[in-house]
């Protein structure tokens, strides 16, 4: 086996890794250009008629923020008054990875239990009458999913637009976090397009920071009289960069020559052959592989071996001892890499089961 000492290489998340040599050489290319700032420079106008193609209106809002939780916020806190609540699921990044983001800015969440990270219209149901037993509860105003959820899990069309329909039926807002959702795209599961989910949705926002960008998320705005304050949202929450040239030239480049979807490819696939790798060895998924997280149950004797030559999330211990964890690719995942990895367990494994026969 290979000794503590060797490099260790990280399958922590998606976002560890620098840009693609692609948006760098645009940068750099780009860089003694002078461009009008907060958004009205040529390189953002370019991402969004790039945008307005792919999902099929000309009268979508667009706007480009630095992260993922500030787009979560912004979407929120846009979109609904003061009284008003937004329905997640459990595992939902925004209720308890985003350090309370949303009840920062006065927005009650109203947590449903999750089926493998999605959530069902009988969920959304639920989270409505429990909201309306009383007078004077928050009102359930907003429901919030993410494709990929935070547990690697793809909406089908099917379950997207069954959660679309009881949105409606409810009078509810409907948004999608895209942190992953060039995951989400490039998965076996899916059968969506970018039109899809602008027609589903009442917005939702493509992640650039996980998938190739060094920065910068995509929001797309249904309703015009939202998308026309919501600059002013932007800056007095801190995240109108003035040069947002740097957010529109890295996703005019991620967009052009179908680039995002062929990175999140390269990480759903190298997810796959670990995930396929670990099955065949007979260990158990807690989840099925749907897009770039891997998430497997091992003994804890292999976690703390693993720990040595890899960084990952121990995600949950299980009742019996045993540990879920979770591994991730990214755009960038080393094909070199993922071999190691199933090396290592491959190696382990024999050798754990050599001494248990004996």
């Amino acid at each position: 086996m290979e000794s503590a000492g060797a490099a260790k290489y990280s399958f922590r998340d998606d976002y560890s890794d620098g840009a693609h040599p692609g948006i760098l050489a645009a940068l750099k290319k780009t860089n003694q250009s002078q461009q009008s700032g907060y958004g009205d420079d040529e390189y953002c106008d370019e991402a969004r008629k790039i945008i307005r193609k792919l999902i099929g209106s000309d009268d979508a809002s667009i706007y480009f923020t630095p992260g993922g939780t500030g787009a979560n916020l912004l979407a929120i806190a846009s979109h609904l008054r003061p009284h008003e609540a937004i329905i997640a699921a459990e595992s939902g990044h925004i209720v308890g990875k985003e350090c309370g983001c949303v009840e920062a800015i006065g927005h009650k969440i109203l947590v449903e239990p999750a089926d493998a990270g999605k959530l069902t219209p009988e969920r959304i149901q639920s989270a409505v009458d429990k909201s309306s037993l009383f007078a004077y509860q928050t009102q359930a105003k907003m429901v919030y999913i993410a494709n990929a959820t935070e547990l690697g899990t793809v909406y089908t069309r099917t379950e997207l637009e069954a959660v679309a329909a009881i949105c409606k039926k409810l009078n509810l807002l409907l948004l999608m976090d895209g942190a992953r959702l060039g995951a989400a795209m490039a998965s076996h599961k899916n059968d969506m397009t970018f039109a899809d989910f602008f027609r589903l949705t009442d917005v939702f926002w493509i992640g650039g920071t996980k998938n190739g960008a060094l920065l910068g998320e995509a929001i797309v705005i249904k309703d015009p009289i939202f998308g026309a304050d919501f600059p002013y949202h932007m800056k007095q929450r801190g995240m109108l960069l003035a040069k947002g040239r740097i957010l529109g030239i890295q996703f005019s480049t991620l967009l052009r020559n179908n680039l995002l979807l062929r990175l999140a490819k390269h990480a759903n696939d190298a997810a796959a052959q670990i995930s396929a790798s670990l099955v065949q060895m007979g260990y158990k998924l807690w989840n099925e592989t749907d897009s770039n997280q891997v998430f497997v149950i091992f003994p804890p004797t292999l976690v703390r071996k693993l720990e040595e030559l890899f960084d990952f999330l121990v995600w949950e211990n299980l009742d019996d001892g045993s540990q879920v964890v979770r591994l991730v690719t990214s755009w960038a995942t080393m094909n070199s890499e993922v071999n190691r990895l199933c090396a290592f367990v491959v190696e382990w494994t024999a050798r754990s089961r050599l001494v248990n026969f004996n």
